[in-house]
């Protein structure tokens, strides 16, 4: 067999397209729950703590060039060391998030694949040569 024939046949088996599937749905869906989180969830926890950006918590490691924006992209850009410990925050209750939806996922596909309590076996009528067999067993018995 040659290494393009191995290779097809590993590439479109089963469990590799599946994974193949699963990371593009993976990444996509990974772009919705950083949406959920960036847009609906911190702006709800930043107005129950204070009206706070996460996005914005950081701390200055060096020295800032004079006159320069203390944003974090402004401090980023003219290479400022800088702790931004509230992009932790925020990836850290994304992955919470998407732990959470993934769990709540799972569990439900595999409440869904409960098979059904199998009915008892039925025996099955023994085959005629069987039964024949046992006749002329019971009368040379006799």
């Amino acid at each position: 067999m040659t290494i393009a024939q191995e290779f097809k046949e590993f590439a479109v088996k089963g469990n590799v397209m599946d994974l193949a599937v699963g990371v593009i749905i993976g990444g996509a869906f990974g772009k919705i729950v950083d949406s959920v989180v960036s847009d609906l969830i911190m702006p709800l926890v930043s107005a129950i703590v204070g009206k706070i950006d996460f996005s914005n918590l950081f701390v200055v490691l060096g020295t800032p060039p004079a006159g320069s924006a203390m944003t974090l992209d402004a401090l980023k850009k003219a290479g400022v060391p800088v702790f931004a410990y509230g992009n932790f925050i925020t990836v850290a209750v994304n992955f919470a998030i998407l732990a959470f939806i993934i769990f709540m996922m799972v569990k439900q596909i595999n409440r869904l694949k409960k098979e059904a309590p199998a009915a008892p076996a039925v025996p099955a009528a023994p085959a005629e040569d069987i039964v024949l067999l046992r006749e002329i067993r019971d009368s040379l018995k006799k």
